[in-house]
């Protein structure tokens, strides 16, 4: 008990100490986590810890807490408006990463046919880890590239489970059909999603709505826990991984009223259990055999990133611009942590060798290591490559702002609002989700990004909360809702001023606390009169 205690004591205070270094160097926590767990390892000799199951499931829910804040900002009607980026772009791009991948490892490097199938499998997949903490980190999650690069990750994450029922079926204890694997876990999927969303939905907000009215915070904190846990356990006794049901669960909260709170409270132990996934990586590197293969890591690698990179970026071109689909491309280039459960059940059936195994888990957390560096350098080299101009929201030009003017939407109104803010030399910026809008905006010398106002992340990074208004210039209905939902659930100290179009337009919005709504026909019928009754009477 006392070792285990100082192991854990001086895991704390080595990635304190080396995140904080690393972040003066502008480098992502990630690295510090990683070389944690290398140098526990080796200081106090627990190599022979770094294959336990146990430390493997605490770092597994780290990556189940980051999918059920994923699964917090997709609900199911945003995940139908992302079927395309989740199941189409998802499948081709697993499919034909898989196919060139096996062909060049079979045909070139002459791999066995189940060393290279395995292969390729592993390598389709990116680092849902990763990825997602940095565009969560960095607001781009809800930008177009962020978008895509999500809806991927998903469909990676539920490829996870064919992929095991293929590697089982692969082996040679594997007594039954494939038709009859496949028909068990049709029914496993059926019983897991009908036991979630029609049990488990009405037990959830059951549970959150009761813990919430008692107001103490760690009963509303613990029925969280309780959510995820139970959902990734019963995926998990169902054959599925833990992060899916978690995401599941996610999904369904989406659709409560408790989802902004459930996040903000939920993020403190899904940053502790993600740091601990990637202490446990760390704790996979074998320096010795690193050093002496480090070319060949380093070679395979580049190979990898140049392959995934291609094969991504054609499949997006045929639906999105060339700069969408190249930062896409760029970062889900790398190789993801699921690729660690695919090996690990290979070797374990005597389908993988443990040398190629070794080789295989490196290049995987060589690529791990190596992402956080250039991720964050996406938009400037695509920039570089391109005239695109990189329209993300600048954070830090945020942090002290005070009474500002928030312009939501940059089409005829918007234009006009901004024209007459600058008439009162107002300080303002314009958020719009349509990149040519933005483009406009920046052309006309004006201060804007590229955004979705109804996120609460976007909200917390322009400081809404600190601003003088927020004017919301949409036509769109639902979208007008939403932003307006949003704002109010983030601050009730603003003033929202929201343009009307008819009177439904006011019947559903009159239920909300908005400051003021401006219906565009009534000022126009009022300022025609106002300038009839300046004008001279002609005789």
């Amino acid at each position: 008990m006392d070792s285990t205690l100082l192991y854990i004591v001086m895991a704390l205070g080595v990635s304190t100490i080396l995140n904080l270094f690393l972040k003066r160097l502008g480098i992502s926590q990630i690295i510090g986590y990683i070389f944690t767990g290398t140098i526990i390892v080796y200081a106090f000799d627990l190599r022979q810890m770094s294959d336990s199951s146990i430390l493997e499931h605490i770092g597994e829910f780290g990556i189940v807490f980051l999918m059920f804040t994923i699964g917090l900002e997709i609900s199911l009607a945003r995940m139908y408006s992302m079927k395309k980026e989740i199941f189409f772009n998802g499948f081709m791009q697993v499919t034909f990463t898989a196919l060139i991948v096996y062909a060049v490892s079979h045909y070139f490097f002459a791999l066995d046919s189940i060393s290279a199938l395995i292969l390729s499998l592993a390598f389709a997949l990116s680092s849902t880890a990763v990825v997602l903490s940095y565009l969560k980190s960095s607001k781009e999650i809800h930008s177009p590239y962020g978008q895509q690069a999500t809806g991927i990750l998903i469909f990676q994450d539920i490829a996870v489970i064919p992929i095991l029922i293929l590697l089982s079926f692969l082996t040679s204890n594997a007594d039954q059909s494939v038709l009859i694997i496949l028909r068990d876990t049709f029914i496993s999927a059926v019983l897991v999603i009908g036991l979630m969303f029609i049990v488990g939905k009405r037990a959830m907000t059951w549970l959150l709505h009761f813990s919430a009215s008692s107001e103490v915070d760690e009963l509303f904190m613990g029925s969280v826990l309780f959510i995820v846990v139970s959902a990734a356990l019963l995926a998990s006794y169902m054959g599925f991984t833990y992060s899916l049901g978690a995401f599941v669960a996610g999904m369904i909260i989406a659709e409560t009223k408790y989802h902004h709170k459930v996040e903000s409270d939920i993020a403190p132990f899904k940053d502790i259990l993600l740091g601990t996934f990637f202490i446990v990586v760390g704790m996979k590197i074998d320096i010795f055999f690193f050093i002496d293969n480090f070319l060949v890591i380093a070679g395979l690698f580049a190979l990898v990133m140049i392959l995934k990179t291609t094969v991504t970026y054609l499949i997006l071109r045929l639906t999105s611009s060339h700069s969408r689909s190249l930062k896409t491309a760029l970062a889900i280039s790398q190789v993801g942590e699921f690729s660690f459960v695919i090996f690990a059940v290979a070797s374990v059936d005597g389908l993988l060798n443990k040398e190629l195994e070794s080789l295989f888990i490196l290049i995987v957390i060589f690529s791990m290591v190596i992402t956080p560096f250039f991720i964050s350098k996406i938009n400037r080299f695509v920039s570089y490559l391109t005239n695109y101009e990189y329209l993300g929201l600048k954070t830090s030009a945020f942090t002290s702002r005070q009474n500002h003017v928030i312009v939501c939407g940059y089409s005829i109104t918007g234009k006009f609002v901004a024209h007459y803010l600058d008439k009162i030399d107002a300080h303002y910026v314009i958020i719009d989700n349509n990149p040519k809008h933005v483009q406009e905006a920046i052309a006309d010398k004006k201060e804007a990004y590229l955004g979705d106002m109804s996120k609460l992340s976007l909200l917390e990074a322009l400081h809404a909360e600190s601003s003088a208004a927020v004017i919301v210039t949409l036509d769109n209905m639902e979208k007008k809702r939403a932003i307006c939902e949003a704002v109010l659930k983030h601050t009730k100290h603003v003033n929202l001023i929201v343009k009307i179009s008819t009177l439904e337009d006011k019947n559903n919005l009159e239920d909300l606390e908005i400051t003021s709504m401006v219906d565009d026909k009534v000022e126009v019928a009022r300022l025609l009169v106002e300038k009839m009754t300046t004008c001279k009477l002609k005789f």
